[in-house]
């Protein structure tokens, strides 16, 4: 099929659109399928029959304009996913076997630009199957799946991997056309763990970490920023894709673990600890990430089971539900689920403990109220029973205390007047004020215990008071170098506040705090929640912030920064590298010789024009509180280090 016999070839477009497609076909058009033409033909009829026929001889034909259709399909697709026409069509034929033609015949691939079809006929699958269930089904019947798995194995490169898991996993979110997903389970479950584990190494060894822009797939380039960008745009572009391989990743498996199927593959040891450090990217702010599979997990026996006997895990949670992240509510929940169960409450309460005590105030968070009575509920479960089996001389203080301000104090400060109250608020102010004073001379020691000692006078409905003193404490422990004491107050004054973690002050310390500890996304969070907090107060237009919190910022995002780990292993194992380089050029392996074969080919000049970046739609679509400012993290730094001298 030639679309546009006296039509000059035409360079894909830097922002693929139909209407520009169509403007760009000149008017001597004869053939009667063109895509372009048929577009603009006004009766429905004829259109619809054009636009048939023109989806079944794509694949079976040749022409060097078939990647121009594709992008203007992509660019409908994304813009109007759930229209029913091009589904009606029979688009999902054409898409599944595109994608087949790609994967067997080499020689028709590497023609002319076909070397973007398999991603965009991916894509587009992805695109129309994401909000219908009638598209799924319709898809899942036109045969889209075995061509996706082909892809999602790796037999391109990761760029089209990422529009494979996609589309699987919208395919998988349905109950209609779960199974037939399922029929893969093993193999997609196995596939799935490993590109969540493995996708940001992959990415930055074969791309990112390539400084010679010469040596990057040219289509890989053209994909991320239409060819127009720098390295610096590439490299941003390919930091968010990555990440949202992870998150299509793990959404996939999350389809599985959400009907208990294969809960004992995902609940790998050795994945468990990974899931813990997939935390959800820079623009995927509506994925739970990596927390979000072991709280389905924790909803199972055996998930329950093999989190519990992992202290990485447990720790990973503990400092997930002492930290400011919008995820902070899971992190508490996969803790309560497991101290409720019997056969695991022993095995976590001891480090739980220590970090729920500083939560049991917490009124509303996640969008649940009393959630600090949950906690204290889910603690003290049989708590005179198990007391005296406690052997942890600061987890039986943590308990006691539990119970004397959930029940001791409670019932004596019922009896307490307001004449009383404020009695006492005028005397702990009055400690409050010996502390400062103490604090302000250098005496760190005698003003802590004043801080404390005000702590046990201070009613427990004067929550602004306590607030201060648990956060002027915390700074006392700051300059005693005890981080750990530092983290618990901070954290205490956070819960105490209205909204939840919204005191500035305890915000900075506690980021200090776990920067000191060597935990860099819990610091990194604290401090983007204090900027927020201290632009939110400044009523001023040039607001200025601290350079003390813009270092802050820019030492742990380089810390944290989604290659981290990747930069780190490649500087570290530079001979192994190149030995693995070695065996590419060797072809030792399919997808290693895929790969190279692709390197080499895109040099040439017809891959030099670019195409549209792709503007994806939220990962979850029901529920979540959204991560807007994990997603503004670089803006942020960067305008933190614009204003600040």
């Amino acid at each position: 099929m030639n679309l546009h016999k006296k039509k000059e070839k035409l360079p894909i477009p830097l922002t693929s659109t139909t209407a520009t497609s169509m403007q760009q076909t000149k008017e001597t058009c004869t053939n009667l399928n063109c895509f372009f033409c048929l577009m603009k033909e006004p009766k429905s009829s004829i259109r619809r029959e054009g636009l048939a026929n023109c989806f079944k001889e794509m694949p079976l034909t040749n022409d060097h304009e078939h990647v121009l259709v594709l992008s203007g399909l992509w660019n409908i697709a994304m813009t109007q996913p759930d229209d029913p026409e091009f589904p009606s069509l029979g688009i999902f034929n054409c898409m599944a076997s595109l994608i087949h033609r790609g994967l067997i015949d080499r020689d028709w691939l590497l023609r002319d630009q076909n070397l973007y079809i398999p991603y965009y006929a991916a894509h587009v699958i992805g695109s129309y199957t994401m909000n219908k269930v009638e598209f799924a089904e319709k898809a899942v019947d036109s045969g889209v799946i075995p061509p996706l798995m082909e892809l999602f194995r790796g037999k391109m490169s990761w760029v089209e991997q990422r529009v494979a898991v996609r589309a699987l996993g919208h395919l998988a979110s349905y109950e209609s056309t779960f199974e037939s997903v399922a029929k893969y389970e093993e193999e997609l479950v196995n596939l799935a763990m490993d590109l969540a584990s493995n996708c940001l190494e992959v990415v930055y060894v074969n791309y990112v970490g390539v400084k010679d822009k010469s040596k990057r797939l040219n289509y890989h380039c053209d994909l991320l920023t239409r060819g127009v960008g720098g390295m610096e745009m590439e490299n941003r572009k390919a930091e968010e894709w990555a990440s949202q391989i992870q998150c299509w990743s793990l959404y996939l498996l999350n389809c599985f673990a959400i009907k208990e199927r294969s809960i004992n593959l995902m609940c790998e040891k050795e994945f468990l600890k990974d899931l813990c450090g997939m935390w959800g990217g820079l623009v995927n702010h509506s994925s739970a990430a990596g927390v979000g599979l072991i709280r389905l997990l924790c909803y199972t026996e055996i998930g329950r089971k093999r989190i519990s006997e992992s202290p990485e895990v447990i720790e990973k949670l503990c400092n997930l539900s002492r930290s400011s992240d919008d995820w902070q509510y899971m992190g508490i929940d996969c803790l309560r689920l497991l101290l409720n169960d019997a056969d695991t409450r022993n095995k976590v309460i001891h480090t739980a403990t220590l970090c729920l005590v500083d939560l049991i105030e917490i009124r509303t968070l996640g969008g649940k109220t009393n959630v600090g009575e949950a906690i204290a509920k889910a603690l003290l479960t049989d708590f005179r029973q198990t007391k005296s089996k406690i052997v942890d001389s600061k987890v039986e203080r943590a308990l006691e205390e539990i119970w004397d301000m959930k029940v001791e104090r409670r019932r004596k400060e019922k009896r307490l007047s307001s004449e009383n109250v404020e009695e006492k608020r005028v005397l702990v102010s009055l400690i409050k004020q010996q502390g400062n004073h103490s604090f302000s001379v250098g005496e760190i020691e005698e003003a802590l215990l004043k801080y404390t000692e005000g702590l046990e006078l201070c009613p427990m409905r004067l929550r602004k008071d306590r607030i201060v003193l648990y956060s002027n404490r915390a700074q006392c422990h700051l300059l005693l170098n005890d981080p750990d004491s530092a983290i618990s107050d901070t954290t205490r004054a956070l819960s105490l506040s209205t909204p939840v973690n919204s005191h500035s002050k305890s915000l900075w310390r506690r980021s200090q705090a776990y920067d000191m500890k060597g935990l860099a996304k819990e610091s990194l969070m604290d401090c983007l929640m204090f900027v927020n907090r201290f632009i939110g107060s400044e009523t001023t237009k040039h607001v200025k912030i601290p350079y003390y919190a813009a270092r802050m910022i820019t030492k742990q995002m380089e810390i944290s920064w989604l290659f981290a780990i990747a930069q780190s292993k490649t500087a570290s194992d530079h001979m192994d590298k190149a030995k693995q380089a070695d065996g590419d050029n060797e072809a030792s392996s399919n997808e290693d010789s895929n790969f190279e074969m692709l390197r080499m080919m895109t040099k040439n000049k017809a891959f030099a024009t670019g195409l549209s970046t792709i503007v994806e739609e939220p990962l979850i679509r029901k529920g979540g509180s959204g991560r807007g400012k994990l997603e503004r993290s670089k803006e942020r730094k960067n305008a933190a280090l614009a204003v600040s001298q």
